[in-house]
């Protein structure tokens, strides 16, 4: 490892020495009260598995074992861990692998979103607990990539991102099929009576043929991008599929640099700045990117002190076109944009909206990265600024009476023709009301209604799920209509398509304009003008919130993680991060 430079003294001059930190396994002692007891007890006890002090003696790379039964989106983890350590042992350093939560999306209930904090804080407080000089955190599932980040963000120990890898597509009847658009695309189909239950059946053998995560660019391809654009993971590795050789060498490769991390001290706020954030916001307007990374981003800026505006986002996505073919905005799948040249590829592409000074894990400029983008002739999954998929970004900011503090729209996966219109609300009270009514055939609503779900926010279900892709009621949807807008204060798979106003904030749960909705009241929607309106006059809102009560969950008793979560969670704005773990 580096050694700190010392000074020299000089005449008439008294120099004090700073200590040197400490690294390895002299890192973090427990406390005994007597540290050459604690270093003494540790190496004891690490010799039993057979450890030499020649070992003990080198910089410590700890790796996060994200590994699951429950979780298929890290179904390589194990071989990726191992691929790690071998980096590690190259570069002369000692790999350390150790658990922390792991989250995949279908598998956690109530949602992966109400437990993506409670893994940010396993992963922080395991950072900092155990001695370690560099981690590298492996990670895919929508939520544990942002986990992570925020760990890492708070822990402030130097640190690099290895990305499991989207799966390979899947095939049904010569079409080429990708987890999860079209997987709700056909289950639309399936709701609507065109497909019966034995094809459903048959498309969901197909639907996901590898380990690894969505192959389209939903919220884990999203957050593969973001980390490469944030300068947190070698470039190329958000992308490259997870069956593949070259991920094995991607992270065997990580662990090189983590290596190379611990000697140079380099740590997440030096890597993850303001302009990082900024370019990070570039991508993902320029993806086609999940709704969800925008709440994301916010939280891992709130854990670094960063400044972060829904309406900066909204301006760059005025400026900056959705460029790549992919789905859902798109038509083609990860593993394509990957051999197009990823995400390097992409930053070349946007060099004049980014700032290609901003640091990266390797210590060169994220324009350095940009510079040796693969050129692949012909290619067309990445298009060129004068040729873009869409000529604005993916998502737009709305504000307006109906969400005061934002919302969310992704844009590019919306109807045009429903991007400005007035409407009738027909509203739910809860998941559970949408879940009840909104196939019951004696339904009041029409393809010009306005969708309204509630209580479905961060504290309001609680864990704000990804239930504002409201079906399409079946009536309408076996009468053709395949789209119509959707509001809500939930959130949505980055998978996801349609007319869908998202993370509306405050959220209802804490009595906002959104709670005071009712059946009958119109709703207007400018998204060029970037207004989401309730036409309903003050005075009649105030008569309304006389009666208004906060959902039955947060009048009751709670206890342990869900108690912590209800009394510190934030806003979706503010990333739905505890309001403890801010910076």
């Amino acid at each position: 490892m580096a050694k700190s430079p010392t000074s020299k003294a000089t005449t008439n001059k008294t120099t004090t020495k700073r200590p040197k930190a400490a690294s390895g396994m002299r890192k973090g002692l427990t406390a005994y009260g007597d540290p050459g007891f604690s270093l003494f007890l540790r190496k004891a006890f690490i010799k039993a598995a057979g450890f030499s002090d020649d070992a003990l003696d080198r910089p410590i790379i700890g790796i996060t074992d994200t590994s699951s039964d429950y979780n298929p989106c890290h179904g390589n983890v194990r071989a990726l861990v191992e691929a790690v350590k071998r980096g590690v042992m190259l570069s002369g350093g000692l790999p350390f692998a150790f658990p922390t939560v792991s989250i995949h999306e279908s598998f956690s209930n109530p949602t992966s979103m109400f437990l993506r904090n409670l893994m940010a804080m396993d992963t922080e407080e395991m950072v900092r607990a155990q001695p370690m000089d560099a981690v590298v955190l492996i990670g895919g599932c929508d939520k544990t990539v942002p986990a992570q980040l925020m760990g890492a963000a708070s822990a402030d120990v130097p640190a690099i991102q290895l990305i499991t890898g989207p799966m390979l597509v899947g095939h049904y009847k010569g079409e080429v099929l990708g987890a999860c658009t079209d997987c709700r695309r056909l289950w639309a189909m399936h709701r609507a009576g065109k497909i019966d239950e034995a094809e459903i059946e048959a498309v969901s053998q197909r639907l996901a043929p590898t380990v690894g995560t969505c192959m389209v660019m939903g919220t884990a391809s999203t957050m593969g991008c973001i980390v490469e654009a944030l300068g947190m993971a070698l470039p190329h590795t958000g992308t490259i599929p997870a069956t593949h050789a070259d991920r094995i060498r991607a992270a065997e490769a990580s662990g090189r640099e983590a290596v190379k991390l611990a000697a140079s001290g380099r740590k997440p706020r030096d890597v993850m700045t303001q302009a990082s954030l900024r370019n990070a916001m570039v991508v993902l307007q320029a993806i086609g990117g999940s709704t969800n990374a925008v709440v994301h981003l916010a939280a891992v800026a709130g854990r670094l002190g960063l400044s972060w505006d829904l309406d900066e986002l909204d301006r760059i996505g005025r400026e900056v076109p959705v460029l790549l073919d992919l789905k859902p905005a798109g038509s083609n799948y990860m593993e394509h944009f990957h051999w197009s040249g990823g995400v390097p590829r992409l930053l070349k592409e946007l060099k004049d909206h980014l700032d290609l000074d901003a640091p990266t894990v390797t210590g060169e400029r994220l324009g350095d990265w940009a510079e040796r983008a693969e050129e692949v002739p012909g290619q067309t999954i990445i298009r060129s600024l004068g040729q873009p998929l869409k000529k604005t970004g993916a998502h737009a900011v709305l504000r307006g009476s109906l969400a005061p503090g934002g919302a969310v729209i992704k844009a590019a996966a919306a109807t045009p023709k429903l991007m400005v219109h007035t409407g009738r609300a027909v509203v739910f009270e809860d998941v559970e009301d949408m879940t009840n009514r909104i196939d019951d055939p004696d339904l009041d609503v029409t393809a010009d209604d306005i969708l309204v779900m509630r209580n479905a926010g961060p504290k309001g279900h609680p864990g704000m799920p990804e239930a504002g892709l409201l079906p399409i009621p079946k009536k309408l949807a076996q009468q053709g209509v395949t789209d119509m807008i959707r509001i809500s204060d939930a959130r949505m798979s980055g998978t996801a398509y349609g007319t869908i106003v998202l993370h509306v904030t405050p959220e209802a749960a804490e009595g906002s304009p959104l709670a005071l909705v009712r059946s009958g009241d119109r709703i207007s929607l400018d998204v060029p003008n970037r207004r989401v309106d309730l036409l309903v006059s003050e005075a009649e809102l105030a008569e309304r919130r006389k009666s208004w009560r906060k959902p039955k969950h947060m009048r009751q008793r709670q206890r342990g993680y869900r108690k912590l979560y209800l009394d510190h969670v934030t806003q979706a704005d503010k990333g739905c991060d505890f309001d403890f773990l801010e910076k």
